[in-house]
């Protein structure tokens, strides 16, 4: 026919076994890999069947050897990363020893998962069951009939099994959040079929003998995101400061409400995962979750699948996986939202707190879990933590920080890890540039590029914290600055004191900065080019609310404020909780001497330092110090700006 192409015939096994001039037998074998034939009939084999061109039939193979060479894998749900993970992991294994997976979804139907595994298994010289659903009964009906076989997440007796510790994960999971103070727990469960979420439950029963006053609302939710963002309502409804999420997935889901209600994680509550996927840590904020080895899972599914395939006869095995926490930004201490009794002062148009005693004017420091926690000596309210900042990302230019700063009645006036700016934490010092090293975090201004993300975040190390013996009010911290290569910049002691007003309390943040290692150049974004960007120095990041008022000596408002060298800076703002009520507190930030440049934010974000380095560089010779620091009135009512500075004067 004109126009029409013939395809040339395929080379068979019988072509090559001429060419060569042996038999056919031989050419298998020497396309199987077997060791029996001479080198140098094999290298003529080899020979001939590059010079046809020469594919060996799969088919064919496998009805020689009697096995196709390939296993499959049944999932509940592909589209779940932790299943993703565990297929990775045994196609990886499998491919070295020259097996391929074909992989099944039974879409979480526990009915449909024998039906599935007995057809997969007849196309496959064995199976891998990950997750199973159907009930146990099913389930040792079932292995018999499809042997070998291999069971992930779930212990039987009739074949070898991989089993999470997720008891201990759970029991992980929980102790952190009553580490942190949460006694009202939520738990959004999993799906009904889950022996997984069978198994978290048996921690949760743990945990309940380990700590009588827990409270643990058990809520129903699934496996997906979706499923997350529909809890929220359940989530909020049960009053609950902590939740723990049957997977990440659900936590997605939950954080993505959360935020739309205009509910701070963790500031208005706490929400941790399970299984630590990929994108946990970058979720927002980045995800305290159980770290489940997903992928050494599925690498040891092979291993053991491959062994029962080769000896069938082989001893059926459960192995235990541990699983350990890892703690990030999405958990923190329990929010304080008790009301403390107040009366009425003569003189003041607003109610404030009791007057304390001369004995519980000062707060005091204690170690709890290692972490300093400043407490009212009286009732014991948490008014402070101070955090190392180990675990922040590198990008933020770890360093330790004050958070959450609470008022008395317990209204939180710090922010970490926010929307808006990742890098922010609490009360730290934060300098944009030392010595050309960034210990702000984020973005650097380069004069004629504008911000840019250079890798050049330093870090803080707290290297001796301690609580002041003879004034525990007083916490005393020396730390070490280095540059992004670790090497040393320069040397500061740190003091954090508290003590309590009539109204408010006193937080007072005093710091030497030592040029311990030659000289310092302390710059910011101003002196490098950027007018008015003159950041850099206890720096006081406050939480986003519905309404911010900005007071100093220089007038009403951001502008009046920012770039003066005003004695002291208000914020007034009024807050709204996760349940609608609402509070007013004022910040109060009084400068130390020497009198600097105010960097002050209100409209784009409420935050505040005294610039050390606000329109030139500051110059610190080798061996020499600066002083830096902040002392702050923190009070549950709204001053104005008469108020504002009779106190201000007070404080320095």
């Amino acid at each position: 026919m004109p126009g029409a192409t013939t395809r040339p015939p395929a080379v068979t096994i019988a072509d090559v076994a001429r060419a060569a001039g042996v038999s056919r037998a031989t050419v298998s074998r020497v396309m199987n890999g077997r060791s029996t034939v001479d080198p140098a009939i094999s290298a003529r084999v080899q020979e001939a069947a590059i010079e046809l061109s020469y594919r060996p039939s799969n088919v064919a193979r496998s009805l020689s050897l009697g096995r196709t060479t390939t296993v499959a894998l049944v999932v509940p749900d592909l589209g779940n990363p932790v299943f993703q993970q565990i297929l990775s992991g045994v196609t990886s294994a499998a491919a070295e020893d020259g097996y391929r997976v074909l992989v099944a979804d039974s879409a979480e139907d526990p009915g449909a998962e024998a039906t599935l595994a007995r057809e997969a298994r007849a196309r496959c010289d064995a199976l891998i069951l990950v997750s199973p659903r159907m009930p146990d009964a099913t389930l040792d009906a079932l292995l018999p009939d499809v042997a070998p076989a291999v069971v992930v997440n779930r212990e039987v007796a009739s074949a070898p099994s991989l089993v999470v510790d997720f008891a201990e994960a759970m029991i992980q999971v929980v102790e952190h959040l009553v580490e942190h103070g949460h006694r009202r727990i939520a738990y959004l469960s999993g799906p009904p079929a889950s022996v997984s979420d069978v198994a978290r439950r048996r921690g949760l029963d743990v945990c309940y003998e380990r700590h009588p006053d827990l409270e643990i609302v058990e809520l129903f939710s699934g496996s997906d995101i979706a499923a997350g963002h529909a809890s929220a309502g359940a989530v909020l409804a049960s009053r609950a400061t902590g939740v723990v999420a049957f997977n990440d997935l659900v936590s997605f889901g939950l954080l993505a409400a959360l935020n739309e209600a205009g509910v701070a994680v963790p500031g208005d509550i706490s929400v941790c995962g399970f299984d630590d996927i990929e994108l946990a840590r970058y979720a927002t904020p980045a995800l305290t979750t159980v770290a489940v080895p997903q992928q050494d899972l599925g690498r040891h599914a092979w291993r053991e699948l491959h062994t029962v395939i080769d000896n069938t006869a082989g001893a059926a095995e459960s192995t235990r996986f541990g699983v350990h926490l890892e703690v990030r930004a999405s958990t923190g201490p329990v929010p304080q939202t008790t009301v403390h009794a107040t009366r009425s002062v003569p003189g003041t148009a607003a109610p404030v707190a009791d007057v304390a005693t001369a004995d519980e004017q000062l707060p005091t420091w204690t170690l709890e879990h290692g972490v300093p926690v400043l407490r009212r000596t009286v009732d014991r309210v948490a008014l402070s933590r101070y955090e190392t900042g180990e675990t922040m990302p590198t990008i933020h230019s770890p360093r330790p920080f004050l958070h959450p700063v609470h008022s008395l009645a317990g209204v939180p006036l710090t922010e970490a890890g926010p929307v808006d700016h990742r890098h922010h934490y609490g009360v730290s010092i934060a300098v944009p540039d030392v010595n050309g090293t960034s210990y702000w975090g984020g973005r650097t201004f380069v004069a004629d590029v504008g911000p840019t993300l250079l890798p050049n975040h330093g870090r803080q190390t707290s290297t001796s914290t301690s609580i002041d013996p003879v004034s525990p009010n007083v916490l005393l911290d020396t730390v070490a600055w280095t540059d992004q290569h670790g090497e040393p910049v320069l040397e500061e002691r740190r003091r954090i004191g508290a003590r309590l007003l009539d109204d408010g309390w006193v937080l007072e943040w005093r710091s030497t900065l030592h040029a311990a290692h030659g000289p310092l150049e302390i710059r910011s974004p101003s002196t490098n080019g950027r007018p008015g960007a003159g950041y850099g120095g206890v720096f006081w990041r406050l939480p986003l609310t519905s309404t911010t008022r900005v007071l100093s000596a220089e007038g009403e408002g951001q502008d009046a404020a920012h770039g003066s060298t005003s004695p002291w800076v208000a914020f007034v703002q009024r807050h709204r909780d996760a349940r609608g009520a609402e509070r007013t507190t004022t910040t109060l930030l009084a400068q130390t001497s020497p009198a600097r440049h105010w960097f002050l934010r209100s409209q784009e974000y409420p935050g505040a330092c005294p610039a050390l380095a606000w329109d030139a560089p500051l110059l610190v010779p080798d061996g020499g110090t600066v002083e830096t620091g902040i002392v702050a009135a923190i009070l549950d009512r709204e001053l104005d700006a008469d108020e504002a500075a009779t106190l201000a004067a007070h404080l320095r």
